[in-house]
């Protein structure tokens, strides 16, 4: 179990760069809502902040208590071959040789929905790399992350302080979809077990 904050993590957010979308944004888009309220309604992330959104989750965490073991869930194997070389292609800067990913999911936040404001406080949180990149998104989405509100255009990553106080709003009239996920160096891991 890993209690430390990791030093590496932005201390407010920091833009990863473009990613190339074209293999998967025609298919996010068109999944079906059935397959979004399924895969939500078994999601392990109920957490009463996001109500108003809805996920289809591919990887987990165990325990809230260690990022660093974690399952896929069976939509996965359907995804991962087109999900996986955005995924690697969003946190090439990190330069990690051995980089894992902990979590990942897509989060619908519904036309005039909102995050409510909250900090990731379960200890599997603390220590990855919590990144975003929309999907789909319209100028009346943002973000806020302590201390200002940011807008993320379509098809670049950003890592956010998932430890400071966080929220979203979206007052457009379109849905707001993101891939979110987590990324960690079991490296540094090794480190601060030392």
């Amino acid at each position: 179990m890993i209690r430390k904050v990791n030093p590496h993590k932005t201390k407010g957010v920091r833009n990863l760069g473009k990613v190339d979308l074209s293999l998967i944004k025609d298919d996010i888009q068109s999944i079906p809502d059935e397959i979004w309220d399924k895969e939500n309604n078994s999601k392990p992330n109920k957490f009463s902040e996001l109500y108003k959104t809805k996920h289809i989750v591919f990887r987990f965490v165990e325990s809230m208590q260690d990022c660093t073991v974690y399952y896929d869930t069976p939509i996965w194997d359907e995804w991962k071959h087109r999900l996986l070389p955005v995924l690697e292609e969003a946190v090439k800067d990190y330069g990690y040789e051995n980089g894992e990913f902990s979590r990942i999911m897509l989060a619908k936040l519904d036309a005039g929905g909102e995050v409510k404001a909250h900090k990731d406080g379960n200890v599997a949180a603390t220590f990855p790399h919590k990144i975003h990149i929309p999907i789909q998104t319209n100028d009346k989405v943002f973000f806020f992350a302590n201390p200002k509100i940011h807008f993320f255009p379509e098809g670049e990553a950003f890592e956010v302080n998932n430890l400071g106080v966080h929220y979203a709003e979206n007052g457009g009239e379109e849905d707001r979809i993101h891939l979110i996920f987590e990324y960690f160096n079991p490296d540094h891991v090794k480190e601060l077990v030392k």
